[in-house]
Formats: C-alpha cells, sequence, structure tokens
C-alpha cells in the first residue's frame, strides 16, 4: 500500500506541470447546502480533469525502454486526455482504448492531444480488457485509470493541497470512479488528519466501490447508463478498495436527476461547467445525503469539467423545467378564429414567454371542431406557471400542466 511519503514525492516530481488549482468557497451554495461548501476546481487543469496528476506521476516514472516502446490507457475520456497530453509532452508515444458510447469532445479532444484513439466495446471494461491485450501484443506500457500505485499517488496530491488551503476542513467529499483519487486523497489528508471525514460519492447506476465495501468484494456490478460516464466503472479497483475500507468513513449514491440539478447549479450559480462526475459531490451535499456536516466547513472535489455540450444543453432544459422555469401547459379549447390569440394574450399578460406552440387536432380524444394545444412557456418558478393557469381558468380556458 501506498504511504504519505509516496504522495509528497509524487508531488515534487511533478512540479508545476500540475497547476495547483484554487478551492473557493460559494456562499450561495454554503446557503443552499446548510454548510460552508468550497470547491476545489480541478476541472481547470490542462485537459479539465484531474486524471493528469497520475497519469504524469506514472510517465516520469517510466524507464527509457518503456518510454520507447509507447504506453496505452483505456478510459472514458478524461484519463486518455491526461495521458495523451502529458505522453505527447514528454516525447513518448501513447494509444487510448475508448468505449463506443464515449462523448465526442472527449474523443476529439484526447486526438487533439496526440493520441492515437481504438473506439472498442460499449463500456470502460471492455475497453479495460481490449487495452490489456493489445499491450501484451505490442509491448507497450499498460497505464491503468486507477489500480496503479503511482496513479494513486499523483491524484493524491489533491489531498496535499486542500491540507495546505487556510481552512480547516471538517470533510471532504470525493466522486468515485475506480477509486484512484480516493484513496490518495484519504491517504494524504487521513495521515496527516485522522480526524477528517472522507466521504466517497457514486452515482447509484455505478455504485461499485459502495459494493465492495458492502461485502462483494470488487465483483463486477449490474449497471443502468448514467450522465456521470467517467465515474462509470463496473468495478473497483482491487488496490482502491483495500484503501478505501481503511481510510474512507462513508459511500453515499446520487441520482442522476440530483447530478443533473447539481450541473445546473453550479453553471447557474458558480458559472462553472462541469460534468455529470464533478458535480456528484454537489449533488451528495445539496440533496442532504451526507450526515453531520450541518454548518461544517466541506470541500467538494470538482473531478472534471469535460461535460459534450449535447447533454449540457438536455441537462439545462430538464433542470429548468423541474424548477418551473420552463413549462409545458395544455390547453383544451375550440378550433376558432382569435381563440390561440386569446391564450397568448393571458401568456403575455402575467409575464409568460412562449417560447412553442403546437395543435393537436386530429390524435386527441377530442369533440369534431375541438383542439388541444400545447404551449411550452418560459416562467420565473411554479407560484407563476399557478398564476398562469388561474387566469385561464377564470376565462373558462380549460388549462392543465403536461408532464
Amino acid at each position: 500500500m501506498i504511504t504519505l511519503n509516496d504522495i509528497q514525492d509524487a508531488r515534487a516530481r511533478l512540479g508545476r506541470a500540475i497547476y495547483k488549482t484554487p478551492c473557493p468557497l460559494s456562499l450561495t451554495l454554503s446557503r443552499l447546502c446548510g454548510c460552508r461548501t468550497y470547491f476545489k476546481l480541478e476541472n481547470l487543469q490542462m485537459t479539465g480533469s484531474f486524471k493528469e496528476r497520475g497519469a504524469l506521476n506514472k510517465l516520469l516514472q517510466l524507464s527509457e525502454a518503456e518510454k520507447r516502446a509507447g504506453v496505452i490507457a483505456a478510459s472514458a475520456g478524461n484519463h486518455a486526455q491526461g495521458v495523451a497530453y502529458h505522453a505527447t509532452r514528454l516525447g513518448i508515444k501513447s494509444t487510448i482504448v475508448m468505449p463506443r458510447p464515449t462523448p465526442l469532445i472527449k474523443i476529439a479532444n484526447t486526438r487533439d492531444l496526440g493520441g492515437e484513439v481504438v473506439l472498442h466495446g460499449a463500456s470502460y471494461d471492455e475497453a479495460l480488457a481490449h487495452a490489456k491485450q493489445i499491450a501484451a501484443e505490442k509491448g507497450m506500457t499498460f497505464i491503468h485509470a486507477f489500480d496503479d500505485e503511482a496513479i494513486i499517488a499523483g491524484q493524491g496530491t489533491i489531498g496535499l493541497e486542500l491540507l495546505e488551503e487556510e481552512v480547516a476542513f471538517d470533510a471532504v467529499v470525493v466522486p468515485i470512479g475506480g477509486g484512484g483519487m480516493i484513496s490518495g486523497v484519504a491517504i494524504a489528508m487521513k495521515e496527516s488528519r485522522p480526524d477528517i471525514r472522507i466521504i466517497g460519492v457514486e452515482p447509484e447506476y455505478y455504485a461499485c466501490m459502495k459494493a465492495a465495501l458492502g461485502g462483494n468484494g470488487t465483483r463486477e456490478i449490474a449497471t443502468q447508463p448514467t450522465i456521470a460516464d467517467g465515474l462509470a466503472v463496473k468495478r473497483a479497483g482491487e488496490r482502491t478498495a483495500e484503501i478505501a475500507r481503511r481510510y474512507v468513513d462513508d459511500i453515499v449514491t446520487v441520482s442522476e436527476d440530483e447530478i443533473a440539478s447539481a450541473i445546473l447549479k453550479l453553471l447557474e450559480i458558480e458559472k462553472t461547467v462541469v460534468e455529470g462526475g464533478g458535480a456528484a459531490g454537489l449533488a451528495a451535499v445539496l440533496f442532504k445525503k451526507i450526515a453531520g456536516i450541518e454548518n461544517k466547513n466541506v470541500a467538494m472535489i470538482i473531478s472534471g469539467g469535460n461535460i459534450d455540450p449535447n447533454l449540457l444543453s438536455k441537462i439545462i432544459e430538464r433542470g429548468l423545467a423541474k424548477d418551473g422555469r420552463m413549462v409545458r401547459i395544455r390547453v383544451v379549447t375550440r378550433d376558432r378564429p382569435g381563440e390561440l390569440a386569446r391564450i397568448c394574450q393571458h401568456a403575455a399578460d402575467v409575464g409568460a414567454n412562449i417560447l412553442e406552440v403546437t395543435h393537436n387536432r386530429a390524435f386527441a380524444n377530442l369533440e369534431v371542431g375541438g383542439v388541444e394545444i400545447d404551449l411550452i412557456l418560459e416562467t420565473r418558478g411554479h407560484d407563476h406557471v399557478e398564476q398562469l393557469l388561474k387566469v385561464l381558468r377564470e376565462d373558462d380556458i380549460e388549462a392543465e400542466e403536461a408532464h
């Protein structure tokens, strides 16, 4: 098992090639979460993720023969970019095997950073098996995304930086995929300050570490798709599970809607673009998944910001709908001149902005001469929606919120 000295050596080895990211306080989210919330902004690294810490620490320890043979990794995106960027910078050829569903932005970025991308399999685990096969056939050095001592030590440098903040944190909330980051951070912080709480967060569809520590061992778990693609690992690492069992205080899970809401909150309030895995910590705190942190100093590691713009657009719309700031109202009325204008005028009078109008005459259970109208509107919240519905009904317009 790696030690605090290994992590300190990794930090000296990395030097200024890795950005010491800030950890600011959010006053607004502190009020919403009920604790003093600080965000360790690893999304500001060159490749948009913490992963390059471990990747560089591993690359810097390769022999000259290993460098000449090249390296290979399997990744859903962030580890890929970290390996590709620093390998190219050091003059080492890199090949990255990525699952086919990997967001296009991560594939494009990995290629732009100098990595040769091979798309294989439907999941990280299938890509992992293929990468190991290529490594054996071509004599390349395989760089594991998390279950490697050099990787864990590199990620642990985040913990050293958190210890140097002016604030003494009561708890640190860490997203978990395979467990490399939480393992390194937990060793760095617990060995220095045993009283600090280390809390892991996983998507409920990919709770591999929770399963491993719950007595099931590091076996492959059943999964479903998740927007936290960077955390989509079916099997926790052997090394990382052993470290987590010793140092991690608790592991909680968050739902897809909770992750989406946290992404939107960080974008809207903190002006910070975060991927699903990076928002998992805030999701856990915001939705009260962690007990005993009320009025405490809590650091959340924003692990990455490499989110597909198309997914971000969908999350924004879904979040606005959940908050009542975008709504679909269904009206059933007579199909006659001036009827739509009357409805639209009521919307304008209460200050609702109409984004889209759809008429349905043939496919609804209506009398002949009737029409079902769906209006998608921009509103100020649930109370504003109720105000509009009340005004419409007072004018004998049959209206309801449609889901």
